[in-house]
């Protein structure tokens, strides 16, 4: 059985990974609202996103770095190369 197809949410989500050390994916999207968490756990889920670490000082808070798949799955490689 095949995953899923992204919806735009988790699209706009990974893509704000691509260019930043380590993938790192951000707590809040471009215009300062928190991201999701239940668009932040289907990423994860579908392998698209992994958990980083532990935000010590906000637990609630999913810290996730992009994963080989999700710059896949954005035609990305595994360096990726910053878009201006």
């Amino acid at each position: 059985m095949g995953r899923k197809s992204p919806t735009q949410s988790q699209l706009e989500y990974l893509s704000l990974g691509v260019g930043q050390p380590g993938g790192k994916l951000p707590l809040f999207d471009r215009e300062g609202q928190q991201i999701r968490k239940a668009t932040i756990e289907s990423c994860i889920r579908n392998g698209w996103a992994a958990p980083w670490f532990d935000n010590p000082i906000k637990p609630d808070w999913l810290v996730c770095r992009l994963t080989d798949e999700g710059y896949a799955l954005l035609g990305e490689g595994a360096f990726p190369i910053q878009k201006t």
